[in-house]
């Protein structure tokens, strides 16, 4: 199979306007492309896709996909690059008709911009299929000519980090426990050893360090809690100050005894989202041998309701000394993300940045268009805010106001609750405000990912499902920040 672009025309009603790959290859078939597309239809729409057959012996099935406006670059009232997110939409459309002819092999024109090109490709194919019998066929994307074949490189590492995501968010939480999520990544990891090192805590080393509050969301499940410790050295010196990822690893979150409503509950497979991302950019990192050093630390367990389960009411001890009141046993995130906050200031870091499934206030707030940024740097802020105008996997600045704090720390039995006392106003807010306690670095910024978990249909070229986002938000951004250490 062959998917080519097509921009849409300056005139109304004018005939689509190939791309140097759709030229090329329309010379080779004598003109018969553009006649076909000037009498099947109305002028090609972005994101709408025409497809031939026998046109030409090598490529049996071409599908020509509509791009849009030729030069559309940034929006900034969108706050992304719309040429690249053009490309993204229509190359998943294209591939996705090669897969439904059951075609093994489609050849994709790099569109101009051969990273996007690969990116929706490969983002666009990706389906979770493991446990069925029946499953779509494996379609293997690859670049048409010879231009760009590094940046398509690039595109494909790219879009194969978020798909890690996606697989270990989509996946059961029986298959994807706090050990076997560790072990998946240490096995993906593997091929990089010479300079990755991963260490798997155990609980026994959980609780020498103190972390009281993560120990006390694990309690409640049979599945031991594990601490997942990665160092990736790619700087030129080992000692430099690393980037420095945490992710909120709840395999499963039932709420606790502050238990979740049935309908909707089986999505809380997703709960790790947040160590899903930070571990996957790394791989990504890894992959793309980025100049710089990042440790990723990802605290997981399953939050369970059982007689050993923390109460609504009790009062535990973070690693910094502070007392916080559980008062819902559903705000856990946090809980697991105070330690390793706490513990991520060993390493003099650079930068600090959890991700983390953390509030549903901030699906309310946002939706699924952004994830919700809350930064004491601005500095920090401006490159997240840049490298996701470049993948279309947008941010969006939130506040970290004094105003939410004192309704964390206005707390009747212990320094901080571990939920605002107007417990349903700003939400998201109060639980950044939480999070602030336990960060004394300069450099740091939360990304509260809960409105991006999953895709419907808001996001055209990634299919139903877990969304891996903002993974290559955040491979870009280590990318740039390399960049950054290097000049």
């Amino acid at each position: 199979g062959l998917v080519l672009g097509a921009y849409s025309s300056e005139q109304e009603g004018a005939a689509a306007q190939l791309t140097a790959a759709g030229d090329a290859f329309d010379r080779l078939v004598s003109g018969r492309l553009r006649e076909l597309l000037a009498v099947c239809g109305p002028p090609l729409k972005k994101g709408k896709t025409r497809l031939f057959h026998g046109l030409h012996q090598d490529f049996p099935s071409v599908a020509v996909v509509g791009l849009g406006k030729k030069n559309a670059g940034v929006n900034d009232q969108e706050n992304w690059n719309e040429g690249k997110e053009n490309i993204r939409a229509a190359v998943a459309v294209g591939c996705r008709q090669i897969q439904d002819l059951e075609i093994p092999c489609v050849e994709v024109d790099p569109c101009g911009d051969a990273q996007a090109a690969a990116e929706g490709a490969v983002l666009g194919l990706h389906e979770y299929n493991e446990l069925k019998q029946k499953k779509k066929p494996v379609v293997t994307p690859q670049l048409h000519g010879s231009a760009g074949s590094e940046a398509w490189q690039k595109g494909v590492i790219y879009a194969e980090g978020q798909n890690l995501a996606r697989y270990l968010m989509e996946a059961p939480a029986n298959h994807i426990t706090p050990i076997k999520f560790a072990e998946y990544i240490e096995q993906k990891l593997g091929n990089f050893s010479s300079n990755v090192k991963v260490h798997i805590r155990p609980e026994s080393w959980i609780a020498t360090q103190q972390m009281g509050a993560f120990l006390t969301v694990a309690k409640g499940s049979a599945e031991p809690p594990v601490f997942l410790e990665i160092h990736y050295s790619g700087g030129a010196d080992a000692r430099d100050s690393p980037l420095v990822f945490v992710g909120k690893g709840v395999t499963f979150d039932s709420g606790g005894i502050s238990l979740k409503p049935s309908s909707g509950m089986d999505a809380m497979r997703a709960d790790m989202g947040g160590a899903a991302t930070i571990c996957s950019a790394i791989v990504a990192a890894a992959a793309l041998n980025l100049p710089l050093n990042i440790i990723g630390l990802a605290p997981l367990c399953e939050n369970m309701p059982s007689g050993k389960a923390n109460r609504p009411g009790d009062v535990v001890r973070a690693k910094n000394g502070k007392t916080i009141q559980v008062d819902n046993t559903d705000a856990e995130g946090r809980l697991l993300l105070a330690d390793a906050l706490c513990y991520a200031h060993n390493f003099n870091a650079r930068a600090i940045v959890n991700a983390a499934t953390l509030t549903g206030a901030m699906d309310v707030a946002l939706g699924s268009a952004a994830t919700g940024v809350f930064t004491n740097s601005p500095w920090l802020w401006n490159h997240l805010y840049e490298a996701s105008i470049v993948t279309g996997d947008r941010v969006w600045r939130m506040p970290l106001f004094d105003h939410y704090t004192k309704q964390v720390t206005d707390c009747p039995l212990a320094d901080l609750s571990n939920i605002g006392k107007y417990s349903r106003a700003g939400g998201a807010c109060t639980a950044a405000a939480f999070l602030k306690e336990f960060v004394t670095a300069s450099h740091w910024a939360h990304l509260d990912i809960a409105g991006v978990m999953a895709n419907k249909d808001e996001v055209p070229y990634l299919r139903k499902g877990m969304a891996g986002r903002p993974t290559r938000t955040l491979v870009e951004f280590a990318a740039r920040l390399s960049q950054d250490s290097q000049n």
